[in-house]
């Protein structure tokens, strides 16, 4: 009877050798996908990890930190370069690597951002310099005038959405802190009561 729902759920060895296969193929051909937050990534990967150990095929703590820095782009080396070298990866919890992974992105985010509107920005003012050069009986007094007016408006506007962002990237890094801080204590609450529990 048992055998039989065995081979009803799991499948036969064959079976279950077949899909370890394709899912320690997915494993190894891992990577962060183009457009891609690093919170579905670690989705992905979850699934993928949590689907193997439902076939038996376990990978330790480092392997799976170590695989994840590898799946990252070019673009991230810097930031993989800064946690290999600050942290030891055998003992590095998968948790502290999100956070950490999660933090940077939302920081490269707000880079991006700056720089596009900066260059909008740049566009704006040499349009309507072109735009008021044209205009005719512009002395160039009123011309530097004006573009003085934009530049400082502009500065205004970019000063409020840095504080803007700012604001942002704390509340993202104390959330951050906030999920490594519960994770720390529940382990600590974990340790407290088998201690507890010795005679």
């Amino acid at each position: 009877m048992w055998d039989r729902l065995e081979v009803t759920y799991e499948g036969t060895n064959q079976v279950k050798e077949a899909k370890i296969s394709m899912l320690v193929h997915e494993y190894e051909m891992f990577t962060l996908n183009e457009n891609e937050d690093i919170k579905s990534m670690f989705s992905r990967f979850t699934n993928i990890i949590n689907a193997l150990q439902g076939l038996d095929k376990t990978y330790s703590n480092s392997e799976m930190v170590r695989k994840i820095l590898r799946c990252l782009p070019m673009s991230w080396m810097p930031k993989v370069t800064a946690i290999e070298e600050a942290k030891n990866l055998n003992v590095l919890p998968l948790e502290d690597l999100l956070g950490s992974l999660m933090t940077h992105e939302l920081s490269m985010q707000n880079k991006d951002d700056d720089e596009e509107k900066e260059e909008k920005k740049k566009k704006i003012v040499a349009r309507m310099m072109k735009s008021w050069h044209l205009s005719a009986g512009s002395s160039k007094n009123s011309l530097l005038a004006k573009r003085n007016l934009v530049e400082s408006q502009i500065r205004e506007s970019t000063k409020r959405e840095r504080e803007a962002n700012l604001k942002k990237s704390y509340a993202s890094s104390a959330t951050n802190r906030g999920i490594t801080k519960a994770i720390s204590l529940a382990s600590r609450k974990r340790t407290y009561t088998r201690r507890r529990r010795r005679p």
